[in-house]
């Protein structure tokens, strides 16, 4: 019991030790909270308290069930294979598989992932002749989602509107396809394994009776139905160890209740709350610059983390001229620490949104450094660039027929699999690509594969005089990609992406000399394949990890570079315009990506920054300035990022109070400048079109 207990601190010893009683463990960020809710299944299992099969423990993740189980397998001399422990998903299938007769299922009920829902969803819309654009797929699934994890089904669903009416008919005949087929969504699981126990009191007092002690993990990631599922099987006298960290609550986008903890502690755990305050992760200063953050947040069940690992390094503090200068700060600088021997895995890039990535991942191709996008996909890699990318290689090569094959039905145009069977075969005997084996169908087909080759003619025609980053945006906007992303609830990120396709376009064409005698568009289209093809990390290799402050939840790293620090990027604006608790949420995401960093610790942003191929001038993040002075070593003085104000020589010959011409904005005077060289810019007075701040780097103003 001695060696159980070892080397936890008071307050962990305080958690591991409770006598059974309902308790909440606030678990600071590195504050050994795996370790504690490990070590008290383990004391209470060695103390005789309770057996293997009186435990309920629930976790977030897979990966988070079998490390738990593993260390609990390594502490107890006890056989873990019979013992709950899992997801809330993983665990009502268990309950549903051994029930499936109370629960109205089938024996060999089939689990749809996301992908199997969103098939199913749109077969309905098909067979009900539905139209798909007004009821996007994708959105109905979400309709349907959120209301089972609020426990509502359809016939108790409210209705505002005729349009919410239908939506609500929908998620009706859903389920009554989902029964017939005898299949269940990640959604259903919970719910159904919920209302069973809710109904079937004689099955409800069993698990009531068989679990005496439920540790859950995460609880402030728990949503409405999860929190009243956890309250029915503790409604028979079995006590709640429940841990989680207020402060980083950041999936409300999923359904995630931060207010549970609070509900908890008033009805539940009463004064039986123990703080884990102690980090074993980050050093001091850090930590110093976590705290004083967080505590802007109102309504904090509250916790103040310390370490005795010393202050450690100042918080490193970069203010770029553009994102492109962010981006070439911190590639040089990891390699600078990889060459003094930090590892490049211990070097993590984070960033607010994943359209970000893109000037990261050009800079480390440019530099060739290996790197990895965990939790998501390279920049060229993902759906929407490929899409894009799909469009453009059509209007350079209409003869490419795996472009063809990508994007001829999406956005959906009602061209089948069996008009795609024919067509294939018909071009296979003509000895045509794709393209020119159309015009050789006939019928519905003919008429609707007819049309999108129709849509590419006319897309060449538009746009073969424009210059690329316009060519770009008008094919994203004219292929009804833009329209398609624009009707998805979280399609905001993919049309973030395609706008930074554009930002790319502009940013290759300022570099003349790697544009061959293809044209722009061509060269463009052969940089975007081998960016996305060459510096991947192969297995076991070192590589810089790139992802979003979301994804790092959970991971640490020795060095941790913040980037895009500025107001409406983080916070973002989407999530500042629901008011103090969408800011309260980017201040607790922002707290996730700065308790990331164990020894350093690098924050940064730009002055400018491109959007839909202009640069837009940006203001610092209010989270900048709310880290304390004395805890940042600022890496250029104030306004050195914008200090010559000059034109000439670097200005073409422009100069302040010159009439220029734009292929956009047209005629307009030149009113100021800032910046030399590459980061030279002048703002334009256009008239209508308002001033606008443009980067001579990209922007072809021609003197009138």
């Amino acid at each position: 019991m001695s060696d159980l207990l070892t080397n936890l601190n008071v307050p962990q010893l305080q958690a591991v030790t409770l006598p059974p009683v309902h308790s909440l463990i606030l678990a600071g960020a590195g504050s050994g909270k795996t370790r504690v809710l490990t070590t008290r299944i383990a004391w209470l299992m060695s103390t005789g308290q309770v057996g293997p099969h009186g435990v309920l423990a629930v976790t977030f993740t897979n990966k988070a069930a079998r490390e738990m189980t593993a260390r609990l397998s390594a502490l107890v001399p006890i056989n873990t294979r019979g013992m709950w422990i899992g997801t809330f998903h993983g665990l009502c299938n268990r309950l549903l598989r051994a029930h499936y007769r109370e629960a109205g299922l089938p024996q060999t009920f089939q689990i749809l992932d996301s992908a199997d829902q969103l098939a199913m969803v749109k077969r309905l819309l098909k067979n009900l002749n539905i139209d798909d654009q007004k009821y996007p797929p994708r959105e109905l699934c979400h309709f349907i989602n959120a209301h089972k994890e609020q426990g509502v089904r359809a016939a108790q669903a409210e209705v505002y509107d005729n349009y919410t009416q239908k939506r609500v008919e929908l998620y009706s005949e859903y389920e009554t396809q989902c029964n017939r087929e005898g299949v269940v969504d990640f959604a259903e699981l919970l719910l159904r394994c919920y209302e069973l126990l809710q109904r079937n009191e004689p099955l409800r007092k069993h698990y009531q009776e068989r679990f005496r002690y439920i540790l859950v993990d995460e609880f402030q990631d728990t949503n409405k139905l999860q929190y009243a599922w956890l309250k029915l099987l503790a409604g028979g006298g079995a006590r709640v160890f429940a841990v989680g960290d207020d402060d980083q609550s950041i999936y409300a986008f999923r359904g995630a209740e931060v207010g549970n903890m609070r509900e908890f502690e008033r009805d539940w755990a009463g004064d039986n709350v123990i703080r884990l305050e102690q980090n074993y992760r980050s050093h001091g200063n850090i930590l110093a610059a976590a705290n004083a953050l967080i505590k802007h947040n109102r309504e904090r069940l509250g916790k103040n983390l310390w370490t005795d690992a010393g202050a450690g390094e100042r918080i490193r503090a970069f203010e770029a001229y553009s994102d492109l200068d962010e981006a070439r700060f911190v590639i040089d600088e990891i390699r600078e620490l990889v060459r003094d021997g930090v590892p490049a895995t211990q070097c993590a890039i984070l960033y607010r949104s994943n359209a970000q990535s893109r000037v990261l991942e050009h800079e480390l191709f440019a530099k060739g450094v290996p790197y990895k996008v965990y939790g998501g996909l390279r920049f060229f890699e993902r759906q929407e660039i490929k899409h894009a990318l799909a469009y453009l290689r059509l209007l350079g090569n209409a003869d490419d027929d795996t472009a063809f094959l990508r994007v001829v039905n999406f956005p959906t145009r009602g061209i089948g699999a069996r008009s795609l069977e024919n067509l294939q075969a018909t071009a296979h005997q003509i000895n045509s690509s794709l393209y020119n084996a159309a015009a050789s169908l006939s019928g519905k087909a003919g008429q609707t594969v007819g049309a999108f080759v129709r849509l590419i003619e006319v897309l060449r025609q538009e746009t073969v005089n424009l210059p690329l980053p316009e060519m770009v945006e008008h094919v994203i906007e004219k292929s009804g990609l833009a329209q398609h992303y624009r009707t998805e609830k979280e399609g905001q990120e993919r049309l973030e992406n395609l706008d930074e396709l554009i930002n790319a376009a502009a940013t290759f064409v300022d570099d003349e000399g790697t544009i061959g005698e293809g044209g722009a568009l061509a060269s463009f289209l052969a940089h975007a394949s081998l960016e996305a093809g060459e510096h991947q990390a192969g297995e076991g290799q070192e590589a810089v990890q790139l992802m979003s402050v979301h994804a790092a939840k959970g991971l640490e790293f020795d060095v941790v570079f913040i980037t895009g620090l500025e107001q409406g990027l983080f916070p973002h604006e989407n999530s500042t315009a629901q008011g103090r608790e969408g800011l309260e949420e980017e201040r607790r995401l922002m707290y996730v990506a700065v308790t990331r960093a164990r020894k350093r610790l690098y924050v940064s942003c730009a002055q400018t920054r491109m959007l839909h191929g202009q640069t837009r001038y940006c203001v610092p993040s209010a989270f900048l300035e709310e880290i304390p002075e004395n805890l940042l070593l600022k890496l250029n003085k104030k306004g050195e990022a914008a200090a010559a104000p000059a034109l000439s020589p670097s200005g073409g010959g422009l100069r302040i109070g010159q009439t220029v011409e734009h292929g956009r904005f047209g005629i307009g005077v030149i009113v100021a400048s800032e910046g030399r060289g590459a980061d030279a810019r002048v703002q334009v007075n256009f008239g209508g079109s308002g001033l606008k701040w443009l980067a001579l780097e990209y922007a072809k103003l021609t003197p009138v």
